[in-house]
């Protein structure tokens, strides 16, 4: 059996995480039992979400175990199985964790999926045709619920869920406005993904300036807005937002390092009539068949192009997932954990 390299979580941080966090472990892969399957990962998916999952506060999942592999979603082959749905060869996604290999119960519920890799790149079902798609379609279909005309904003733009609300905004017929950091992100949106406009929030550093460029970006206010972000980034579109306005979020990257994030703002909710909702994507099973499909057709027939950033390795992995976290990515991050 392979040697399998892991990276496991050994501290948890006090404020922004750091590679100290970390430690790179070597073990031997476990013979199959009857019923197991040994995948060998070839992508780790890296997101923000995992920030959360080291602190050891409350919050909607169990804190990320010390001294035990991150968690993490990735894409591979069967390369043994002793169970018979899968077989040597197969591609399939799972949350196989920060190392290159993984033993897994095939019977377990929804542990392993297959895909096929015919027509969409294996890389793509960790980000567009993936959780990030699937949070971004749920975030826009379900909560903001878009109507052709009407203007939807998106913070973190450029990112793996980000990209994937403006294209499905796109096709939905409404105006869509980014909101990213970088002129070379704000080009990506507006020239690869076809947002109609993109502030690049690097240029406006405080509230004031923000929310003018929103004025002039948005000026028929806002109708929809998917929150990545948090803090005078919301507080902007906040003061942009029209009556009956719908805020889906998603994540609070910009709080990630414990800090509280205070809404500046609040009574703007009462006065338009607003709703907004946060969401788990993971407790929405029910829709990912619907999402996956228009996500992986939008992919198929190349109108949805989504970028990439890969580090190369397992060592790599909390280092790019630090830079992750500082938007260092353009589009979904990924560790390719196999040479081509």
């Amino acid at each position: 059996m392979p040697i399998n390299r892991q990276i496991w979580l050994v501290s948890r941080p006090q404020g922004e995480a750091t590679v100290d966090n970390f430690r790179l472990v070597e073990s031997e892969t476990p013979p199959l039992a009857e019923g197991q399957v040994l995948v060998r990962h070839h992508y780790l998916s890296l997101d923000p979400y995992m920030r959360g999952r080291m602190n050891e506060g409350k919050s909607y999942a169990a804190p990320q175990p010390l001294n035990a592999v991150m968690i993490g979603g990735t894409v591979g082959q069967v390369v043994e199985s002793r169970h018979p749905r899968h077989a040597s060869g197969d591609w399939v996604v799972g949350m196989g964790g920060w190392q290159e290999y993984s033993v897994v119960d095939g019977d377990a519920p929804g542990a392993l999926r297959k895909v096929d890799v015919s027509r969409i790149p294996p890389s793509h079902y960790l980000g567009a045709v993936g959780m990030p798609g699937v949070t971004a379609w749920y975030g826009l279909v379900k909560i903001i619920q878009p109507k052709a005309g009407q203007t939807i904003t998106v913070s973190a733009a450029a990112g793996a869920v980000g990209s994937a609300v403006g294209v499905l905004a796109k096709q939905r017929g409404c105006r869509v406005v980014g909101i990213a950091g970088g002129p070379d992100k704000c080009a990506y949106v507006r020239d690869e993904l076809g947002f109609d406009d993109c502030i690049d929030y690097r240029e406006y550093t405080d509230l004031r300036s923000l929310s003018a460029a929103l004025k002039a970006a948005c000026p028929d206010g806002i109708d929809g807005h998917f929150e990545n972000v948090g803090g005078t980034v919301l507080d902007a579109v906040m003061l942009r937002a029209n009556a009956f306005a719908r805020v889906a979020l998603c994540g609070m990257i910009a709080g990630y390092d414990g800090q509280p994030l205070p809404m500046l703002n609040p009574s703007l909710i009462l006065i338009n009539r607003m709703r907004i909702e946060g969401f788990i994507v993971s407790e929405h099973m029910d829709v990912w068949p619907q999402a996956l499909a228009e996500l992986g057709e939008l992919v198929g027939s190349g109108r949805f192009r989504p970028r990439e950033t890969i580090a190369h390795g397992i060592a790599a992995a909390p280092e790019a997932f630090l830079g992750l976290l500082k938007g260092r990515n353009l589009g979904k991050q990924l560790v390719k954990l196999v040479d081509d």
